[in-house]
């Protein structure tokens, strides 16, 4: 763990200001002449995280939402509305591939990517077979690997939060039929560098595949450990890759997902999804969504500033933190956490779950500067502790 650096980034000049040690956090002004009209927007809404007067900060949605093309596109689509999406899916498949440059073949959609984690448990994994994978990680897979009646075998993250792959491998057998990799992973927003994810590959014995979940991928920023699997591709049939609109393009309540695979791979993930499984709404949305990059550009942008005004929040309370490259952070709480996840519940403010090993820490989803006001002022409310140096 370390200690996040009091600092303020130069894109702090939209006018986020650091709150002092004592103080409760100090509202985030910005002038809405700075920023494109869609963020402006949304900033603007006080209540980009509350649903039913709760502060959601459990489910890392984009607080910014989708773009203003994908909300025009879906009040469009209500006109198709009554037509079944074969068509519109297709035409997305077809997008995603030529956005990534690779064939159609290689592109499988998914009612999100929970589908897409459904579909690679049923395609690879079952009675007798087995899944490795991180301690603690997106708990889905684990959960479809169950109900499959296969063995899940969960080996712990490393000291700095990355993927112990010399431990992955060393639990991978001939019953072993996917391996699950989770980057940046969640609940802890960590990396596992690019150069180790390929040593791990040429180890790993054939006919194990792997997983390689990327939904915050856009995230990550400049990072000389990570590149997507997608971009920098490896020569190597086994390596499956997932990606979400549900996050930094704010369509989490569309449900779309995808995946792109060698084609034989992407054959048989194919047969195991739901038929039809991406509706026509969605369908047109991801496509608007695609082609608006500076939406995308000023999410990530923003997240960026909102992730280190949290670490800076955090800081100047001597609160330690998991350093993230998502849109949600993991901060040490230095109680159970359990406690604490109560403690904001019964202020009107939801965080995730605790999650093992990590019994002392929160999951906190980077929200609109109003919830992560808020945030804050519930922390604040937290009897005083004793924190381990």
């Amino acid at each position: 763990m370390r200690f996040s650096p009091v600092r303020i980034s130069r894109r702090s000049l939209l006018g986020r200001i650091a709150a002092g040690a004592a103080v409760t956090a100090v509202a985030p002004s910005l002038a809405q002449g700075s920023l494109p009209a869609d963020a402006a927007r949304t900033l603007e809404s006080a209540g980009a995280n509350q649903h039913g007067g709760l502060v959601q900060l459990n489910r890392n949605e984009n607080a910014y939402g989708p773009s203003e093309k994908a909300i025009a596109t879906m009040r469009e689509a209500a006109k198709v509305a009554g037509c079944y999406p074969q068509a519109r899916s297709e035409d997305l498949r077809i997008k995603i591939a030529s956005f990534h440059g690779v064939q159609p073949a290689q592109v499988v959609l998914g009612c999100g990517s929970s589908e897409i984690l459904r579909m690679a448990v049923d395609a690879f994994v079952g009675p007798g077979k087995r899944i490795v994978a991180a301690l603690p990680t997106y708990e889905l897979v684990g959960q479809y690997a169950r109900r499959a009646r296969a063995e899940v075998v969960s080996v712990l993250l490393s000291g700095n939060y990355s993927h112990d792959l010399h431990a992955m491998r060393a639990r991978c057998d001939l019953a072993t039929g996917l391996v699950y990799i989770c980057n940046p992973n969640n609940p802890t927003g960590s990396l596992t560098p690019r150069q180790d994810l390929e040593a791990f590959l040429r180890m790993l014995p054939a006919g194990i595949h792997v997983l390689i979940d990327e939904a915050y991928h856009h995230y990550v920023g400049q990072s000389s450990d990570y590149v997507s699997f997608i971009d920098r591709p490896v020569d190597d049939g086994r390596v499956i890759v997932a990606r979400s609109f549900s996050k930094i393009y704010g369509l989490a309540g569309m449900r779309v997902g995808y995946v792109i695979a060698a084609p034989q791979v992407a054959s048989l993930l194919a047969s195991h999804r739901l038929p039809e499984n991406v509706n026509v709404v969605a369908a047109l949305a991801a496509i608007a969504a695609l082609d608006d990059a500076e939406h995308v550009r000023t999410c990530a942008r923003l997240n960026a500033d909102d992730r280190q005004e949290f670490f800076n929040q955090a800081s100047a309370r001597m609160a330690r933190t998991i350093d993230s490259h998502t849109n949600f952070v993991m901060v040490n709480t230095e109680r159970p956490s359990v406690e604490v996840i109560e403690h904001f519940k019964r202020n009107d403010v939801l965080v995730a779950q605790p999650y093992a090993p990590l019994d002392k820490h929160i999951r906190v989803s980077l929200g609109a500067p109003a919830a992560m006001r808020e945030f804050w002022r519930v922390w604040d409310l937290m009897p005083a502790h004793k924190m381990s140096m």
